[in-house]
């Protein structure tokens, strides 16, 4: 082979052997991506039962209510379950008065119920701790000697009676009594005589002057 033909194929073997690494390369890649999407993932903050045990609700009543742990007292309601419900059981408590679930929703994606309402298929449960007691929210203290001031004790103190005023004193006018009408002289009387003593005086006035 001529040094002329190893130069012309020399570029055509790199091309192919680049193209052949590509392919291997993006085959791995494919095969890996599968390989992982097909890996189960655990649900995180939860849990799930692998026993294979459930639950059922028993009870006449028409629904039960789930708690946050094993105790009607301590813990809240997280939900309820109605009659015939079932549930995966993802333990007891130490005395097996209760039993703990997966209930979505709730803490954890778990809750318990009271296990005289609910029938457990065969198996056995392990015993499981409780989850931490809540912490009641606090509650606003008042210095009492400060709250003492604002007391206001009632006095025994009787109210004043009521006193009517005194009457008013009504004053009575009296019309005074007429004269005598003996006594008195007429206007009339004392007019004609002065008119008299007028005609009296002009006469004697003319008399005088002839």
């Amino acid at each position: 082979m001529t040094t002329k033909m190893i130069r012309n194929w020399f570029p055509a073997f790199l091309l192919l052997l680049f193209l052949t690494l590509v392919s291997t390369w993006a085959l791995s890649e494919s095969t890996l991506t599968v390989a992982h999407a097909q890996q189960p993932t655990d649900t995180p903050g939860g849990e799930t039962s692998t026993s294979g045990i459930y639950i059922t609700v028993i009870t006449e009543e028409p629904q039960i209510n789930v708690r946050m742990g094993p105790s009607s007292s301590i813990y809240p309601i997280v939900g309820i379950l109605p009659r015939g419900a079932t549930a995966p059981a993802l333990g007891r408590s130490q005395g097996g008065d209760w039993i703990k679930i997966e209930f979505e929703g709730a803490p954890n994606n778990s809750g318990w119920v009271y296990s005289p309402l609910v029938q457990v298929s065969s198996g056995t449960l392990r015993v499981v701790e409780p989850p931490p007691t809540p912490v009641p929210p606090a509650t606003s203290t008042v210095d009492p000697t400060l709250a003492a001031q604002f007391v206001i004790v009632p006095t025994n103190t009787r109210l004043p009676t009521f006193t009517p005023p005194p009457s008013l004193t009504s004053i009575i006018y009296t019309s005074t009594p007429e004269q005598n009408s003996q006594n008195s002289v007429p206007v009339a009387a004392i007019i004609i005589t002065l008119f008299i003593l007028g005609v009296f005086g002009f006469l004697l006035s003319v008399v005088i002057r002839r």
